[in-house]
């Protein structure tokens, strides 16, 4: 498989993400991460597709990975706040939440 074919399997993941066909976006990005496995995004994407099939370790692990691949990209940082406070985690929520306040305010030249 090629780069194009890691694409393809990212954008029909998405695809399937937005008609809501969560096993069916799950099954592409998995794809996609045995192609490229430090794609960050496809690690983001993961963690939210695991989310709303209610896999909350696996979301976790995903988006670790994401911010792990990625530590300066807000919305990685804002997700891994939303799965910590899913799980109950909510000082790791509120640290994760800061530090994407942070990362935004740094790119926006505050």
């Amino acid at each position: 498989m090629s780069a194009t074919d890691l694409i393809s399997l990212y954008k029909s993941g998405l695809a399937k993400y937005a008609g809501q066909d969560f096993p069916g976006a799950r099954a592409d990005f998995e794809k996609a991460l045995e192609l490229d496995p430090e794609f960050a995004d496809l690690h983001h994407s993961l963690a939210h597709v695991l989310e709303k099939l209610g896999d909350l370790d696996g979301a976790l692990a995903s988006a670790l990975r994401a911010v792990e691949l990625s530590p300066d990209e807000v919305l990685a940082h804002t997700t891994l706040s939303i799965i910590y406070m899913r799980k109950g985690m909510i000082p790791e929520a509120e640290a994760e939440k800061a530090l994407a306040d942070e990362l935004q305010r740094r790119q926006d030249g505050a």
